[in-house]
C-alpha cells in the first residue's frame, strides 16, 4: 500500500509484507535476518531510482543466514583468547616438570654408562678400581671403555656448560668439564694404612694401587659415582679430606627435581658399584648410613642426619 502510493515501506511493514513466515516465526537466525533488512530499508529510505521506482529489497540469501550464524562478537573472542591463555599458564609448570624428569633420566643413564666403564676396568686390571692419583685420574684411566665421548661426563641439567675440573692436566679426558667424580675410598685406606702414609701418599694422589672390588661389603648400596656441585672440580669424593662429605661441600645432593641446587629438595642421581645407577632424595645418601663408606661400621661412623 505505502510503496503504491511512493513511499518506502517501515521495517515492521516490510517484515509482515516482504520477509517468509518461518523468518518471523522461529529460526534463531530472525533477529540477524530482521536486523539486517531494518538496516537495509534505513540505508535505501528515500532513495529512488532515475525512474522514480522504489529500490527493490530483498530477503538475506542462505549464505549470508550461515555468515551471520558464525560470525563471533569481540567478547566472545577475547573470552576464547582467556581462556587459552588461562590453560597455557596451567600446562607450562607440569611441561617443565617433564622436561626436567627427562634429564634426570639423561643424567642417570650417563652415571650407569659411567659406572659400567668403571667396572670393566677394574675387570681388566684383575678386579681394581681406579687409583687415587693424580697423574692419571680416573676420565683418563676409563677413556677408552666409555668410548671417549666426553659428553658422557656431563649432566643434561648443568647449570653451567663448563663445571670445574681441576687442573692443569695432561690429557684431553681429565681436563674436560665433569659434572661428577668417583669414590676416593678414604674411609677404607685410612683404617689400611698408617696415619702419615695415609696423608703423605694416599690424599696427596700418589699411592698406585686401587681398591679391590671384593672388598666392598654392600656393593648394590656403596656409592661408586656421584654428581658433584659445579663449582667444585674435585675428581675424588675424599671422605678424610674435609669439607666433601656433605650438603655444603662437593656432593650435589639437590640437583634434579627440586627447586634448584643449595635448596635442600629433590635429589641426585649416583652409580652404585654393583652397575646399577638410581635416584636418591636429598640426604638419604649420607642419613641414616653414608653409602660413600665401604664396612658396616664405617657407613655408620660418618652418617650425616639431616
Amino acid at each position: 500500500m505505502e510503496r503504491a502510493k511512493g513511499i518506502e515501506p517501515s521495517c515492521e511493514a516490510w517484515k509482515a509484507s516482504v520477509l517468509p513466515l518461518n523468518y518471523a516465526r522461529g529460526p534463531p537466525a530472525e533477529s540477524y535476518c530482521a536486523r539486517w533488512a531494518c538496516q537495509f530499508v534505513s540505508v535505501t529510505r528515500g532513495r529512488r531510482l532515475a525512474s522514480g521506482v522504489a529500490m527493490k529489497v530483498q530477503a538475506p540469501t542462505s549464505r549470508q543466514r550461515r555468515f551471520f550464524r558464525r560470525a563471533f562478537t569481540l567478547i566472545e573472542l577475547l573470552v576464547v583468547i582467556a581462556i587459552i591463555a588461562i590453560l597455557a599458564a596451567m600446562l607450562m609448570p607440569a611441561l617443565a616438570r617433564t622436561k626436567e624428569s627427562g634429564r634426570c633420566i639423561a643424567c642417570n643413564n650417563n652415571l650407569r654408562q659411567l659406572g659400567m666403564a668403571v667396572r670393566i676396568y677394574a675387570d681388566d686390571d684383575q678386579g681394581t678400581l681406579p687409583p687415587h692419583i693424580i697423574s692419571s685420574r680416573w676420565p683418563d684411566k676409563c677413556y677408552d671403555y666409555y668410548g671417549r665421548n666426553l659428553n658422557v661426563l656431563l649432566c643434561p641439567s648443568e647449570i653451567t656448560n663448563s663445571p670445574a675440573t681441576i687442573g692443569p692436566s695432561n690429557n684431553v679426558a681429565d681436563a674436560a668439564p665433569r659434572s661428577y667424580f668417583i669414590n676416593g675410598w678414604d674411609d677404607y685406606f685410612y683404617d689400611l694404612l698408617a696415619p702419615a702414609e695415609f696423608n703423605s701418599l694416599y690424599l696427596g694422589g700418589i699411592y698406585p694401587t686401587g681398591l679391590k672390588e671384593s672388598a666392598i661389603v654392600y656393593p648394590s648400596d656403596t656409592v661408586l659415582l656421584g654428581e658433584k656441585i659445579p663449582s667444585r672440580g674435585d675428581f675424588y669424593m675424599d671422605l678424610r679430606a674435609g669439607n666433601g662429605d656433605d650438603f655444603s661441600g662437593a656432593v650435589a645432593q639437590d640437583r634434579h627435581d627440586g627447586r634448584g641446587e643449595g635448596t635442600q629438595t629433590g635429589g641426585s642421581n649416583n652409580a652404585y658399584a654393583d652397575g646399577s645407577a638410581r635416584f636418591n632424595k636429598f640426604g638419604t645418601a649420607f642419613d641414616p648410613l653414608n653409602l660413600w663408606a665401604v664396612s658396616g661400621a664405617d657407613r655408620v661412623a660418618y652418617a650425616i642426619f639431616y
